[in-house]
C-alpha cells in the first residue's frame, strides 16, 4: 500500500502535536500541583471540589465577620464596664449624701462631684466607633443614643434617640449574633440623677426631709436597677464572645477537614507525573527522530 507524502507529513504532524500536547499538559500541572486541568478530565472530582471551594469560601466569611465581631463586643464590654464604674461611684456619693449629719454645705459639695460623673455617663452612652457610627444607638447609628436638651425642665432633660434594634452578623450557617447593645434606661436614669442632684444643690438643704430622702432613694433604685441592667449586658457579652470563639474554633477545623480534602482530591502525584513526563519526552523525541529519518528517504534510494 502506497502512502502519499501529503499523507504521511498529516500524519506525522498530527502524532507530534498529541505528543507535545501531553508533555506540555503534564508540564503545567507540575507547574501548578494541580491534578487536572480541565474539568472534563474527571468530572465528579471536579464538582466534588468546587463545593469544597464552595463551602470554604463562606467559612472564610464566616471567620472574618467572627473577628470583626469579636472586637466589636470588647469594645461594648470596655464602654459598658466604664459606665457601671461611674454607677458605683454615684451610688457611693448617694449613700454618702444620704447621712442626716452632713450640713447643707456639705451636702451641695457632695452634689456637687455628681455632675462630672453625670457627664461621663452621657459621653460613654453616646460612643462612637472610628467610622462615627454611634454604638448603643440600635440600627439608628447616625443618630446618638442620648440627647440632652437644656431648655427642657430639670428631669426631662435626657431623651433616648436610638432605637432597640439589633445589628446582626452572620457567624455560621442559619447562625447570626448581635453586634451591638442599647441603653434605652440611661437617659431615663441621667434625668433621676439630675433630679437628685438638682434637688441637693438647693442651698440650705436638709437630707432628713422625707422628700428630699424620697429623691436620693428614687436616684439609688434607679441605679441599682441599671447597674444591674449592665452587670447583665456585660455577662452576655461574655458569653456570646465564648460561644463565637468556640464557632470560630470549628470552622477552623472544619476549613482544614476541607483543604485536606481537596488536597487529595486535586494534589497531583509528583511521582506519576514524573514517570508521565519521561514517558512523554522519550515519546517525542523518538517520533521526531523517526519524522527525521523518513523524510530523508525517497524511491530513488538504493537498498
Amino acid at each position: 500500500m502506497r502512502i502519499s507524502s501529503t499523507q504521511y507529513h498529516t500524519t506525522m504532524n498530527t502524532a507530534l502535536q498529541k505528543a507535545s500536547y501531553r508533555l506540555e499538559d503534564i508540564l503545567q500541572k507540575m507547574a501548578s500541583g494541580e491534578k487536572y486541568s480541565l474539568p472534563s478530565e474527571h468530572p465528579v472530582t471536579t464538582v466534588r471540589m468546587s463545593r469544597l471551594y464552595r463551602e470554604e469560601a463562606a467559612l472564610d466569611q464566616y471567620r472574618d465577620n467572627i473577628r470583626a465581631l469579636q472586637s466589636r463586643l470588647t469594645q461594648n464590654e470596655v464602654y459598658l464596664t466604664s459606665m457601671s464604674n461611674d454607677m458605683l461611684s454615684v451610688r457611693d456619693l448617694l449613700v454618702w449624701t444620704a447621712d442626716g449629719g452632713n450640713t447643707s454645705e456639705d451636702v451641695a459639695a457632695m452634689a456637687g462631684s455628681l455632675q462630672p460623673l453625670l457627664d461621663s455617663l452621657f459621653y460613654v452612652a453616646n460612643s462612637a466607633d472610628a467610622e462615627g457610627r454611634y454604638v448603643f444607638s440600635g440600627t439608628a447609628v447616625d443618630s446618638p443614643a442620648v440627647t440632652y436638651d437644656p431648655a427642657a425642665p430639670v428631669g426631662a432633660r435626657y431623651t433616648f434617640t436610638g432605637n432597640t434594634e439589633l445589628q446582626s452578623v452572620a457567624v455560621g450557617q442559619g447562625m447570626t449574633q448581635p453586634a451591638n447593645v442599647t441603653l434605652p434606661e440611661v437617659a431615663t436614669l441621667l434625668n433621676q440623677l439630675e433630679r437628685a442632684m438638682t434637688t441637693l444643690q438647693v442651698p440650705g438643704v436638709n437630707v432628713n426631709d422625707p422628700a428630699v430622702r424620697a429623691e436620693i432613694n428614687g436616684a439609688l433604685d434607679g441605679l441599682d436597677a441599671a447597674v444591674e441592667s449592665i452587670s447583665g449586658r456585660i455577662a452576655g457579652l461574655g458569653g456570646a464572645q465564648n460561644i463565637i470563639a468556640t464557632l470560630e474554633t470549628s470552622h477552623a477545623n472544619v476549613s482544614l477537614s476541607n483543604k485536606q480534602a481537596a488536597l487529595t482530591l486535586g494534589q497531583l502525584d509528583y511521582a506519576d507525573a514524573a514517570v508521565k513526563l519521561n514517558g512523554y519526552s522519550t515519546a517525542v523525541q523518538a517520533t521526531q527522530k523517526a519524522y527525521a529519518e523518513v523524510s530523508k528517504l525517497s524511491l530513488f534510494n538504493v537498498f
